[in-house]
């Protein structure tokens, strides 16, 4: 079987799991230790995202022609491609906060729906909170002034009841 036909596969895998894709990380990890790494892992897979090493050279054939050929120059060295289909911001979020602590892991690049950012435009989306936290936000301020109307109308009729009766 010839070389080409076994790295078809992987072309093929890796230009399916990018296609559709909200967010595609780039990271290089040399230097990483097994548990670092597990625990990285475990927690990209809680988030839905998913994390793999590819060669170079299938990665830059699978990104050729699609919103992350500009992923192709920074395809140098080891690299792990981390790859969400929901979540936009997860991959870098999580990455990035394993970089603070594990030297060796460091975000290269990636392409945010369909929008090529470098290590400093994907550091910026890390910072980003997770979606549920942001509409958590939200809600907490939208419900804000309408608790604060409740309680001044509530203190209104407590000292409209605490009135003297008048005769």
């Amino acid at each position: 079987m010839a070389k080409v036909e076994l790295k078809k596969p992987v072309v093929e895998e890796i230009s399916s799991k990018i296609q559709g894709a909200q967010s595609v990380v780039l990271a290089t990890y040399s230097g990483i230790t097994v548990e670092q790494d597990t625990a990285l892992r475990k927690e990209l897979r809680e988030a839905g995202v998913e994390y793999k090493v590819y060669k170079n050279t299938m990665m830059n054939f699978a990104f050729k022609g699609t919103a992350c050929e500009e992923l192709c120059k920074h395809l140098d060295g080891p690299n792990a491609l981390a790859i969400s289909k929901d979540d936009a911001t997860a991959p870098a979020r999580i990455l990035a906060k394993y970089a603070k602590d594990v030297k060796a892991i460091k975000l290269v690049a990636g392409v945010v729906e369909d929008k090529y950012y470098d290590e400093a435009g994907i550091k910026a989306l890390a910072d980003i909170p997770a979606r549920e936290v942001l509409l958590g936000r939200l809600l907490g301020s939208m419900q804000s002034p309408i608790a604060n109307f409740a309680r001044v109308i509530k203190q209104i009729a407590e000292k409209d009841g605490e009135a003297p009766a008048e005769a």
